[in-house]
């Protein structure tokens, strides 16, 4: 019996089973317990070649046991969390001895290859943090606005979050302790790197990281009781159409909030940073809102002391989605 209560049946018990009886294959569970690996990371740590190590994948992911996902021209694998084959697969990991000195080597190559990993993400923060720092200058102080997010967000549990335009992973670290589940999607890879070495470098290891495009999700509709997009908004031609994506994202009566500036005329923003709205009134997100079946609850502005020529306003913008499920679910590959 799974932890969900769900029962397994005899034919997928014994081929979830068989996947996951051999050894190379329980090593690779054994890691993919710490979280998602590519294809790469996995032929590194063990030792294998290439083509072995996906023969490997190919037959766990078609007994349920890891499920696949594309990142540009990667793949990355992870546990199969929410099928019953994948929770098997984490309580036969967890019914190995953990100095075994196979997986404890295994563990050390691990590390080994995150701390690489790490090193590349943050050369290329590095070679971006100027610019970043330049636009954080602007406005009130990345705690500030993080503590009027979570004061948005509430008390309620979070069963499913969902993190649109995630940058460097902040707020899926912010906010690891109070959701079951964290998806964050970005459509830079070089964005993903950085975000998983720091999620990795805060402990967060089951968070599920995605190549995407904001007006087409990879994601299932109709499964997170809380949707962020945060300092997204001003990047896109077509912010209206991104929002009516998200709110497809929400299960029913789940929280959308949305995190942007207020109108500015800051035009360098425009000319050297790729923003395509300076800013955004609050009567059109709101707007946007009705469009894309939420209601809107909340509208909070966050200053910061200075001309106000030269500074940027942070808006928080907060709705519940509709109370019925928005259709038929989107298959994930």
């Amino acid at each position: 019996m799974d932890q969900q209560g769900m029962r397994i049946g005899l034919d997928a018990l014994v081929a979830s089973l068989r996947a996951a009886g051999e050894d190379t294959r329980l090593r690779i569970l054994a890691l993919l317990d710490q979280g998602e690996l590519s294809v790469s990371d996995l032929t590194d740590i063990l030792g294998q070649s290439q083509p072995r190590i996906s023969r490997h994948l190919k037959l766990m992911a078609e007994a349920g046991l890891v499920v696949r996902h594309r990142e540009g021209a990667w793949a990355f694998f992870r546990i199969a969390d929410r099928d019953p084959a994948g929770q098997l697969a984490r309580q036969i990991v967890g019914r190995v001895d953990p100095v075994d000195p196979v997986l404890a080597a295994d563990r050390g190559r691990l590390a080994a290859v995150r701390s690489a990993r790490a090193a590349v993400a943050q050369a290329y923060f590095d070679r971006h943090a100027a610019e970043w720092d330049r636009i954080r200058s602007l406005h009130v102080a990345d705690d500030v606005v993080e503590a009027a997010i979570l004061d948005c967000i509430g008390a309620e549990p979070v069963r499913a979050l969902l993190d649109l335009g995630t940058g460097t992973g902040r707020l899926l670290a912010l906010l690891a302790g109070r959701a079951g589940r964290l998806v964050g999607v970005d459509t830079n890879h070089a964005m993903l790197a950085v975000a998983r070495a720091n999620l990795e470098r805060a402990g967060v290891i089951r968070a599920e990281l995605r190549q995407g495009d904001i007006y087409a999700l990879p994601v299932e509709r109709g499964a997170f009781d809380l949707v962020l997009v945060h300092q997204v908004l001003h990047y896109l031609d077509d912010p209206g159409r991104a929002i009516r994506e998200a709110a497809l994202a929400l299960a029913p009566g789940g929280k959308l909030v949305v995190v942007d500036f207020a109108p500015h005329g800051l035009e360098f923003l425009r000319e050297r940073h790729a923003h395509r709205r300076l800013g955004f009134e609050r009567a059109q997100v709101e707007a946007w809102f009705e469009d894309a079946g939420v209601e809107a609850l909340d509208h909070r502005t966050l200053e910061t002391a200075g001309e106000a020529g030269d500074k940027l306003t942070v808006s928080l913008w907060v709705g519940r989605g509709r109370r019925t499920a928005p259709g038929p679910v989107k298959e994930v590959a």
